[in-house]
């Protein structure tokens, strides 16, 4: 049995189950997710997505949760994330670790330590779903996805400048008039500039809540993942891992604003 703790936002969590689900599989084992709802993600599984029948995931709104602590007390082995930064290299866990791992093992990380683009178990509730055909309906011919971190991550600001964004659109329209934008920002402001900037091309979910310490802002989160994910290519933000998810569930190209470079989908 693997017990996973996923740690961190939305787009984390994702790629933590992924890259557990694929160590259950070269194991051979169940596995068990515990869902901590805390600030940094305050909803349920199941406020998100459609049940998953391959995996159990389990919510819990405490680290003293008696669920979380029966696991651990039956763990053979208990790892946290500075243990897998530390046995993995190009996002791939040692050899030599994964052989030294027993049953049952609690991994509590929020890095990626088996690549995996395979989404399948991520498939949004009913009326999430009816948001995001809502909004790509309005897509049109060509619509680039603009993904814009701002108020929490202050690596990402420093290097994707406003500037950039904008610099990225217009060279966007120069080559393809027809394109319009699905803007994905945690910025009010920079929506604001944007829909000046690019008056009549810009679309966004416009009443979305910002706070991620709730259900609703959670929602909202994965809409505009959704919606990026929708788009015909991505500019991104840098070191950003909604940026990155939403371009490898549908491998559509993504460049990411500061860097200069292009990713073709894979």
């Amino acid at each position: 049995m693997l017990i996973i703790q996923p740690s961190g936002g939305l787009c984390n969590r994702m790629r933590v189950i992924n890259s557990a689900w694929e160590l259950a599989k070269k194991r051979g084992e169940r596995l068990i997710v515990l869902w901590y709802l805390c600030p940094e993600l305050n909803c349920p599984f199941e406020s998100l997505f459609q049940p998953v029948k391959e995996i159990r995931i389990i919510n819990i709104h405490s680290l003293k949760d008696p669920r979380k602590l029966f696991y651990q007390l039956i763990a053979r082995q208990r790892f946290g994330n500075d243990d897998i930064l530390s046995h993995k290299t190009d996002g791939v866990l040692h050899q030599d670790f994964f052989e030294s791992l027993k049953n049952p093992v609690y991994l509590f990380t929020w890095e990626h330590f088996y690549p995996s683009r395979d989404y399948h178990f991520y498939v949004p509730c009913a009326s999430l779903q009816k948001r995001i055909d809502l909004i790509t309906a309005s897509f049109g011919k060509r619509c680039v996805g603009v993904h814009i971190r701002r108020t929490d991550n202050t690596v990402s600001m420093g290097k994707s400048t406003t500037e950039q964004f904008i610099a990225l659109m217009k060279k966007e329209l120069d080559q393809y008039p027809e394109t319009c934008f699905f803007l994905a920002t945690d910025d009010n402001k920079e929506e604001a500039l944007l829909r000046k900037t690019f008056p009549g091309r810009i679309i966004s979910n416009e009443l979305r809540v910002q706070e991620r310490n709730s259900v609703e802002g959670m929602q909202d989160a994965l809409v505009d993942l959704w919606c990026l994910a929708a788009s015909s290519k991505i500019i991104g933000s840098f070191w950003s891992s909604f940026t990155d998810t939403a371009a490898d569930m549908r491998g559509i190209e993504k460049v990411i604003a500061g860097d200069g470079k292009t990713k073709e989908g894979e």
